[in-house]
């Protein structure tokens, strides 16, 4: 009888692993946990607290340093797969899981499935002429070597990978090996995995070569998989059930979800949103009961894509079952800088990321050219992001993987403001109140077309008291609004003073708080 290790990789929600582990464990299947050494240490102390007298939880010796894109992923994932097959000589099946994924069959009928057939499930497509990659880079994740995160250090990613170009530094795919691309949710058979590891060990060359590609983790298990085993007892499937949005997002699923998700031919599910509370008690107790009958219809990705490509009238889409609610997340914080010097903003933010690793976007809905990541297009104009902004909110968040996201906004996006302060989610608010000289306001009247530099004196001259007046009341509107959470720095203000209200926005201790706001030349202009 099928006896299954579940690979699961974590960096966060410990509560809900412990839960996760419990349930799997508890229907006689067991589970190597790797939580990611950039989390909490506290968190990863909890798990161990509650799961180290669990005989079928065992965890990675060693932990990793995870980046989203890198060979980290791939590392932890063996770290996890040796202590698995150490710890657990009788486990039949490894299978590869997320903090996100939950079952959404039973163990009775995991077991049955795995049984009645002896091969693989892994996705594996041929990388070259499949069409699995939608966008973006596609062979220079191979040909080129990436040695940088692409989130965590876009300038020094993207520097290095066009040198490289500018410079012919292609490389050479070993010669023996056709690289696969596929999801990284699998499930192998016990001889497949000890392949594996071999493998890892007498192929230094191929090891080397994908330690430096870009997203190893859709690559790397299904080339050596395809290279090992024998095609017939490889089906080119994943068992865990999840679907992407129009603009290539996973979707979450929610509460009302779970007829549909029984109803799938997977033997999983992710993302499961973290409010989700009832669905994932529910899930939570499937796993373990026992003669349960499954109807399969396995209608949710052509429903998917009939409510895609359907509107209602007058509508370009109709409310979609996958988005039950337009929230950013109750659990997440969005942490606004609004001030009308741009270049202030930019400064007092570029220090923030330096003292806090907080993901920081600048502009992003005043300035066409803010660098962004390729969310599928929704990103490409203001007008899209302005229209979409709680989608394109939603998307960074997921993208920069973090519940806490620091923008900049133009004090007169005050409607913006009002919107994400009405959202589920927290949203604090700092304004930076600047001096404004003549100049400034000149300047600002010619790059908004007020002047231009053919303007006479005398017309902008009369022209300096209005702009003077609409700065000042786009200031004075932000706090007639009684925005929860809205602190305040100021030009004129000693740093002691400024370090005070920038503590409590961002939620620093004091010390750290005071070298943000002792930035240099914070408000020269």
């Amino acid at each position: 009888m099928a006896k299954i290790a579940f690979i699961l990789l974590c960096h966060k929600d410990p509560d809900a692993i412990i839960k996760q582990a419990e349930s799997l464990t508890a229907a006689g299947d067991c589970m190597a946990i790797h939580f990611d050494a950039n989390a909490n240490p506290k968190d990863y102390a909890r798990i161990q607290a509650a799961l180290g007298d669990n005989p079928n939880v065992v965890f990675a010796k060693k932990r990793v340093k995870c980046g989203w894109g890198e060979w980290s992923l791939v590392e932890a994932t063996l770290r996890a797969v040796e202590a698995a097959v150490e710890g657990f000589p009788r486990a039949t099946h490894f299978y590869m899981l997320s903090g996100d994924c939950m079952a959404i069959k039973s163990a009775e009928y995991a077991h049955d499935l795995l049984d009645a057939d002896d091969v693989d499930y892994i996705e594996c497509f041929d990388f070259f002429k499949s069409n699995w990659i939608k966008t973006g880079m596609k062979g220079d994740r191979l040909i080129y070597r990436h040695f940088f995160n692409e989130r965590k250090h876009k300038a020094l990613f993207y520097g290095a990978y066009n040198l490289q170009k500018k410079l012919g530094w292609e490389r050479p795919i070993p010669d023996d090996i056709q690289v696969m691309i596929g999801s990284q949710w699998w499930c192998l058979r016990r001889r497949t995995i000890e392949w594996v590891l071999e493998f890892t060990k007498s192929r230094p060359d191929v090891m080397r070569f994908f330690r430096t590609t870009w997203i190893p983790d859709e690559t790397f298990f299904q080339t050596a998989v395809r290279h090992l085993v024998p095609e017939e007892e490889i089906r080119t499937r994943t068992l865990t059930f999840l679907m992407f949005s129009d603009y290539g997002m996973p979707v979450t699923f929610y509460n009302d979800h779970y007829d549909l998700l029984l109803s799938q031919d997977f033997l999983f599910a992710r993302k499961i949103s973290p409010e989700a509370h009832e669905l994932k008690a529910r899930l939570g107790a499937l796993y373990a009961q026992e003669g349960v009958t499954f109807e399969i219809s396995n209608e949710g990705r052509s429903l998917y894509k009939f409510l895609t490509g359907r509107g209602r009238y007058g509508r370009r889409f109709a409310p979609r079952f996958w988005e039950t609610e337009s929230s950013l997340g109750r659990e997440r914080e969005l942490l606004v800088v609004a001030c009308k010097k741009w270049h202030v903003a930019k400064r007092l933010v570029e220090k923030v990321r330096q003292v806090t690793n907080l993901p920081s976007i600048d502009y992003l809905f005043d300035e066409e050219d803010t660098p962004l990541p390729d969310l599928g297009g929704i990103q490409t104009t203001l007008g899209k992001r302005t229209r979409h902004r709680r989608a394109l909110m939603r998307m960074l968040f997921d993208y920069y993987d973090t519940n806490r996201l620091l923008i900049c906004l133009d004090p007169s996006n005050i409607d913006l403001m009002h919107d994400f302060y009405a959202d589920r989610s927290t949203t604090r608010l700092l304004e930076i109140e600047c001096d404004f000289t003549d100049d400034y306001l000149i300047g600002h009247a010619k790059r908004v077309g007020l002047a231009a530099e053919r303007t006479p004196d005398e017309t902008i001259n009369r022209l300096l008291p209005t702009i003077r007046y609409d700065v000042l009341f786009e200031s004075e509107r932000l706090r007639d609004a009684n925005f929860p959470d809205y602190h305040r720095i100021r030009e004129w203000a000693s740093v002691d003073e400024n370090a005070a209200p920038l503590a409590k926005f961002l939620d620093l201790p004091p010390d750290k708080a005071r070298d943000v706001a002792a930035t240099d030349h914070l408000f020269a202009d």
